[in-house]
């Protein structure tokens, strides 16, 4: 496939346009009804919050050990047991609106409740969109045929690759390696045993 299709396919998937475009309302939002330096700060604090939840969320929810529920276990295969099966099917790539867009309701809320004004709120939203976007697309290159540019971009690559063909239990950042650094996830592929179970997350065990 042509570079052409491939940028194609990431920008014009549904759930993708559908961010993008929420971005660009909360963008003008902001632009046209602050312009101080807290929102800034505000929007900051949305990039790192996200780059913190896409860690935890990736480690501790999407990577639980297979529920007795059925309905638990259907929403776990969507999220993410299936990808690990299939991981390049475009369907199973990105995260499904159904998802994402409650967890920005709760998170807005709580941010109002904190902040008080919906601008405020806004800009902090962007800064969770924006990277919930750089997580989308270092996601996609990681699945497709797209040669990163950069010697970071080869390596985030990389490390996503060994998750899940090498162990699942390490490299779960997907934008950024720098929170499995924090947490001791980060690892030399060279000292980490192959699992048997990262192309199947079922046959972990039930919890």
């Amino acid at each position: 496939m042509k570079k052409k299709g491939l940028y194609r396919d990431f920008f014009l998937f549904f759930d993708i346009t559908v961010m993008l475009l929420t971005l660009a309302i909360l963008s003008i939002l902001v632009i046209v009804n602050g312009d101080t330096w807290i929102l800034t700060i505000y929007f900051l604090v949305g990039l790192v919050a996200y780059m913190f939840t896409e860690y935890a969320t990736h480690r501790f929810l999407f990577h639980l050990k297979t529920p007795k529920n059925p309905l638990f276990l259907k929403f776990l295969k969507r999220l993410h047991y299936d990808h690990h099966k299939d991981p390049d099917d475009l369907k199973l790539l990105f995260l499904p609106l159904w998802y994402t867009i409650p967890n920005f309701i709760i998170v807005a809320l709580i941010f109002y409740t904190i902040e008080s004004t919906i601008v405020g709120t806004s800009a902090f939203l962007m800064g969770i969109i924006v990277m919930l976007l750089v997580y989308e697309w270092k996601h996609y290159v990681a699945h497709r045929p797209i040669k990163p540019i950069t010697r970071f971009g080869k390596w985030v690559k990389k490390l996503h690759l060994l998750h899940h063909f090498k162990n699942e239990n390490y490299w779960y950042g997907v934008s950024t390696p720098f929170v499995d650094a924090l947490f001791g996830t980060l690892k030399d592929e060279k000292k980490v045993e192959k699992s048997k179970t990262a192309t199947d997350l079922e046959k972990r065990g039930i919890s």
